[in-house]
C-alpha cells in the first residue's frame, strides 16, 4: 500500500510540473536599453545601448507599409522619433509596449486631412502565430515572434526613445 501511495505521488508531481508553463514575464539584467531603432524597409528593430546594438529582430508591419501614417485606418507605421509611453501585459497580441503616437505634428497632418490621427501603435507579439512573416498584417504596429517580445518585453522601459525610419 505503501508502495502504491508513492508511485501515484511522485507520478502526480511529475505530471504537475510537466504542466508548469513558462512566464510570459523575464527579466533582464544586461546593459540598459537606451534607444529603439525600426527600419521599416529592411523590416528590422535594433535594441541599442547607446551606439551598440544588443539585440536586432525581424519585424512585420501595417499592411500598407510604405510612407509615413498620416490617419486612422491607413494601416501604415508612423515614422518618426517617439518615446516607448506604457506597457499592456495583457494584450491581446501576447504583450505590448505603446509608441506615443501621434505627436503635435501627426495630429496637425491628419487634421489637414480631415481625418483622425488614430493612435494604440505598439510593439506587439503575435495573436495568430501563422500570420508572422508572411506578410505585413497589424493595423500600423510593429509585430514580433512571441518568445521575442518577452524579451524585448523585458528589456525596454517606458522613456525610452524610438526611431521609426521609412
Amino acid at each position: 500500500m505503501k508502495r502504491r501511495h508513492l508511485l501515484t505521488t511522485g507520478t502526480a508531481a511529475l505530471a504537475l510540473a510537466g504542466c508548469a508553463t513558462k512566464s510570459k514575464f523575464q527579466r533582464y539584467n544586461g546593459p540598459e536599453v537606451t534607444y529603439v531603432i525600426v527600419n521599416k524597409g529592411a523590416r528590422e528593430m535594433f535594441l541599442l545601448h547607446n551606439q551598440k546594438i544588443l539585440k536586432q529582430y525581424r519585424i512585420d508591419l501595417g499592411f500598407a507599409p510604405i510612407g509615413d501614417k498620416f490617419y486612422e485606418g491607413d494601416g501604415k507605421t508612423p515614422e518618426g522619433t517617439y518615446l516607448i509611453d506604457r506597457r499592456n501585459p495583457n494584450s491581446k497580441f501576447h504583450l505590448s509596449l505603446g509608441i506615443s503616437y501621434p505627436n503635435a505634428h501627426d495630429i496637425a497632418q491628419a487634421r489637414a486631412l480631415g481625418k483622425p490621427p488614430g493612435g494604440d501603435i505598439f510593439i506587439h507579439g503575435e495573436s495568430k502565430p501563422w500570420k508572422l512573416g508572411k506578410n505585413d498584417w497589424t493595423w500600423g504596429c510593429i509585430a514580433v515572434p512571441n518568445e521575442e517580445m518577452e524579451k524585448i518585453y523585458a528589456m525596454v522601459k517606458n522613456g525610452t526613445p524610438i526611431r521609426i525610419n521609412a
